[in-house]
């Protein structure tokens, strides 16, 4: 079975356990969400054909990853003006699974959680919870912490780790020097996100825009 949707402005034919790659959509890695604008369906007797879209129809997918496309160059000139322009761009994207294709107005079913195994009388002690959490490796100025959810890629959970390194506002991001880029890297196994989601340039043009 198949479904035409429609997200961002687009088309797109899926069936389930296809991973697709759409403009935006809020939400971080792990999160379900579900698809409303079904324009057809197909695969099982006859096609359905919305009016423009299908009655009680959608489809339920799990956000994988919050990335961005290969950077285009965009270069203008006008002739005998002396004008020119050149410009990049990165396209945000969302990476999405499709888990299901709903009919009949259904709900999509709660992944279930795997079950947790007992440790064994010999295992050793799980570690506490607050071990997990990254040591600090800044000094977090005083005053009002700033929203780094702003910051695309960032969602609630990184922005606790963030802070809890000392990092709370975007003036600190848009400083980093190439040795806390390392820092921070190391610290959150980024492998170079800091660079390739351009955190110090969001963090400058935000900061810019609080004063």
């Amino acid at each position: 079975m198949f479904a035409v949707i429609r997200t961002g402005g687009k088309q797109y034919k899926v069936s389930q356990g296809d991973v697709i790659r759409v403009e935006k959509l809020a939400g971080d890695a792990g999160d379900q969400i579900q698809i409303d604008d079904v324009l057809m369906l197909g695969g099982e007797g006859e096609p359905q054909l919305g009016t423009p879209l299908v009655d009680g129809a959608s489809v339920a997918a799990e956000i994988l990853e919050q990335t961005r496309a290969a950077k285009i160059t965009v270069f203008k000139k006008k002739r005998r003006k002396n004008y020119r322009r050149k410009k990049g761009h990165r396209q945000h994207l969302t990476c999405l699974k499709v888990t299901d294709i709903l009919t009949g107005g259904a709900k999509p079913k709660k992944a279930a959680k795997p079950k947790a195994e007992k440790p064994k009388a010999e295992a050793a002690p799980k570690p506490a919870k607050d071990e997990a959490a990254p040591a600090a490796l800044f000094t977090a100025p005083e005053g009002p912490a700033d929203d780094l959810k702003k910051i695309s890629g960032v969602g609630p959970v990184l922005e606790k780790k963030l802070n809890a390194l000392g990092i709370t506002t975007y003036a600190q991001v848009a400083a980093f020097s190439p040795e806390d880029i390392a820092k921070v890297d190391d610290a959150l196994s980024f492998k170079g996100r800091i660079d390739r989601d351009d955190w110090l340039g969001q963090a400058s043009k935000l900061a810019a825009e609080a004063k």
